[in-house]
């Protein structure tokens, strides 16, 4: 018997894998000729029993009778065709992701399926004018930063900055970073790393993207007390656009429709409490930044500040910048 004969059941998978799906199927006679491609022979009544052992051992190979034959394909896969359309969204969309490793990804992402399916998951998304990222190092980044978490250690490299000249530019004269990371987050199409800078003696984030020269090294990670009650998901979403800022309880007062806003910001838990037929007061806990002002300025009539003062007071501040550079 020769290599390719002892290789028989696991191209029959291969071949009603990339072959068949729900509205595609094979008869036995087409499943003979697709291995005779591989230089394997075989006959109909070997083909019944190696369906039968790749179901023993876990395929879906569904047969369904067609006249006097029947005709198989694959049912259950590992993920489902929606599946995969979300996993090609999520590529297609995300800013991070270069050009050319997004097609990488797709293509990978088309081999789970069968090449039928596959053609509906090209070029189903289409984001006007989205921004890729153009440093490809980030996947690695973010490699070096997970092995760093595991193993308690921490991190070494250079931060960098655009200028006018669509140039990236060291941050602080070129000095070395060197900080203990605890997470790493998605946040606004961005991945950031969530560490305790050393020297500072506080937690910072800093964008993976615009880190270049990234190692590990031998150091004990620093600043277990300051993470051991962060929770990673409420940090983030407490800032805007991953803008530092002093975290406040702040109290708005809102019009009944921007409940939605404030639900896809904050999430369903935020409190609401009801003050008059058209308006509810909730209460957020932020990293108040300018980035938060804005938000709430673009949120119109719709949204106020009823407290803390200093919070009310930093919102005029920001209305009156904003009103002098434009009377300028």
């Amino acid at each position: 018997m020769g290599t390719n004969q002892k290789m028989k059941l696991l191209y029959l998978y291969q071949i009603l894998a990339k072959k068949t799906d729900d509205t595609h199927s094979m008869s036995v006679q087409d499943m003979i000729g697709e291995l005779e491609h591989y230089g394997i022979h075989a006959e109909r009544k070997t083909i019944y029993t190696d369906i039968k052992v790749l179901n023993d051992f876990g395929a879906d190979i569904i047969g369904q009778k067609v006249g006097r034959s029947y005709s198989y394909h694959i049912g259950n896969r590992e993920f489902e065709l929606a599946e995969l359309k979300l996993l090609v969204d999520a590529v297609q969309s995300s800013r991070f992701i270069t050009h050319k490793k997004s097609k990488e990804l797709i293509k990978k992402i088309e081999g789970l399926t069968s090449i039928h399916q596959a053609r509906s998951l090209q070029g189903q998304v289409f984001v006007a004018e989205r921004i890729k990222t153009m440093n490809e190092s980030i996947y690695y980044n973010i490699d070096i930063l997970h092995e760093a978490i595991n193993t308690d250690r921490k991190v070494s490299f250079e931060y960098y900055n655009w200028d006018v000249y669509k140039k990236l530019q060291k941050r602080h004269n070129g000095e070395i970073y060197r900080v203990s990371p605890w997470g790493v987050c998605w946040n606004n199409e961005w991945y950031y790393l969530i560490a305790f800078d050393d020297k500072a003696k506080e937690i910072r984030h800093y964008r993976v993207d615009k880190m270049k020269e990234l190692s590990l090294t031998q150091e004990q990670r620093e600043g277990k007390k300051n993470f051991k009650s962060l929770d990673m998901a409420v940090y983030t979403k407490r800032r805007f656009g991953m803008f530092d800022g002093r975290e406040e309880k702040v109290h708005l007062l809102c019009r009944n429709d921007f409940a939605g806003i404030m639900i896809d910001r904050f999430g369903r838990d935020v409190p609401m409490h009801k003050i008059d037929e058209e308006h509810f007061e909730t209460t957020v806990e932020v990293a108040v930044s300018s980035l938060f002002l804005g938000w709430l300025i673009g949120l119109g009539e719709g949204v106020r500040i009823s407290g803390p003062q200093k919070v009310v007071d930093m919102m005029k501040k920001e209305i009156n910048r904003l009103s002098q550079i434009y009377q300028n």
